[in-house]
């Protein structure tokens, strides 16, 4: 069996843990322990029909009828902060690519670098925080640990991480690795003794074993399918991993608030920017950054694109800038695609493709694998996610089943909910046979 890009080694976790694992490669949602879709929080009018029979994926058919006759919600309680005008949101949509797909009415849209052309009101928020981030000589107060590591990650993992080496140890394992990258960073001429390689390359060893340990401490089932790949490989994609994960912890981590503790928009603009000096100039902070810059030189295909593109997916979900209301399931799909579809992006560089088949056969079942896996979540957090004043499902489909947004918050499911899922549910297998086409 010949296998591509990102599903090779994604579906090859089926075989390890009997199903595809949410959890195996799910960026933004699963990074959580949460409730599935059948312990949803909802308070039962009646009894919910059994959901044997549920369609396998394909065609989407025509939504039913809803049960009984609900008009849409109009109280204070679907008031939406959503910071993200139609302008900006309408633009960007447009801008998407459609991949060729032979699912009738099941699109895979390829929106890789897709911005307003005079940047959105939140990505003009964070060009603006990393302005004044580059320009201030001490611009935040420094939290003891490195960024996208807190309480919670190293409770996770059972001992500090990422704080290992100091500064300089990681500054000069940077400079050998930029001298090392075959002209894709520019020399200063230094040279190094073999004791001083040997002991840098044997510290990126143990940057990387740390970045496993991070891995399998949030992933597990994820990490043990990556054991069946190359050492290069395994290692590559344990940097990538950490990288979304701290990448999250920035976004999802409790804040004290306390004077002078950094913004969440800040600290992503300091992430945003040294994101952009660790690809243009190969500079690193800490070490695990070390991982990540010598996966970018192991496999220069890499782009910074899908990465690019996946904090403005995490500006997606900030308060007051992003968007906690999805009209159309096309606005939803964006979504998906920065959180979750990125992912795909940036793991195919890695995993390369079968010698028959190139990128442009790899994209779409990659990326339909991220749309497949965030709606997955979506649908098994609305509970949780109502919790927190957002609403992931989209109101064109809530309105045509005569769900309300009264109903999500209060809890209440009904067969008009249960019909809706339905319909769901059937999408995201559409999205799941899409993405089983990369298998060849």
């Amino acid at each position: 069996m010949k296998l591509i890009s990102l599903l090779s080694s994604l579906l090859s976790l089926s075989i390890v843990s009997s199903i595809i694992s949410v959890q195996a490669f799910n960026v933004h949602h699963a990074f959580h322990s949460r409730r599935s879709v059948q312990s949803l929080s909802l308070k039962s009018s009646s009894s919910p029909p059994s959901p044997s029979g549920s369609p396998s994926g394909g065609a989407m058919s025509p939504p039913p009828k809803p049960s009984t006759s609900t008009p849409p919600s109009t109280s204070s309680s679907s008031f939406s902060s959503s910071g993200r005008t139609t302008t900006d949101i309408n633009h960007e949509l447009s801008l998407g690519t459609s991949l060729t797909s032979p699912t009738p009415g099941l699109q895979t849209i390829d929106f890789g670098g897709v911005s307003t052309s005079g940047l959105s009101h939140a990505e003009a928020a964070l060009s603006t925080a990393k302005t004044e981030y580059i320009n201030s000589p001490t611009p935040y107060i420094q939290n003891q640990r490195i960024m996208g590591i807190n309480d919670d990650v190293v409770a996770a993992v059972g001992r500090e991480v990422g704080s290992r080496y100091p500064p300089k140890i990681v500054e000069d394992i940077g400079e050998y690795l930029r001298a090392n990258s075959g002209g894709m960073y520019e020399e200063n001429g230094r040279t190094w003794t073999d004791q001083e390689k040997g002991d840098f390359e044997r510290i990126i060893d143990e940057i990387y074993e740390e970045s496993g340990d991070i891995t399998e401490a949030f992933a597990k089932t994820f990490h043990l399918g990556t054991t069946l790949m190359s050492p290069s490989k395994r290692r590559s994609i344990w940097a990538i991993y950490v990288w979304c994960r701290r990448t999250d912890e920035i976004v999802d981590a409790p804040r004290s608030n306390l004077p002078g503790e950094k913004t969440m928009l800040q600290d992503l603009s300091e992430w945003s920017h040294r994101l952009e000096r660790l690809w243009s100039n190969g500079e690193v902070v800490d070490p695990l950054d070390v991982a990540l810059l010598h996966a970018r030189i192991n496999y220069p295909e890499l782009g910074i694109e899908p990465f690019e593109d996946m904090i403005k997916g995490m500006l997606m979900d900030i308060p007051d800038l992003g968007q906690d209301r999805y009209s159309t399931f096309q606005e939803l799909h964006l979504y998906c695609y920065r959180v979750a579809g990125t992912v795909g992006l940036m793991s195919t560089p890695i995993f390369g493709t079968a010698e028959e088949w190139g990128w442009e056969e790899a994209k779409e079942p990659a990326l339909s694998l991220g749309v497949a896996f965030q709606l997955t979540n979506i649908l098994r957090d609305v509970g949780e996610d109502a919790d927190r004043g957002r609403v992931y499902l989209p109101k064109e489909d809530m309105d045509r089943f005569g769900v309300t947004e009264e109903q999500i918050f209060e809890k209440v499911l009904d067969q008009n909910y249960v019909d809706m899922m339905k319909f769901q549910i059937e999408r995201a297998r559409g999205y799941y046979v899409k993405a089983r086409r990369g298998v060849r």
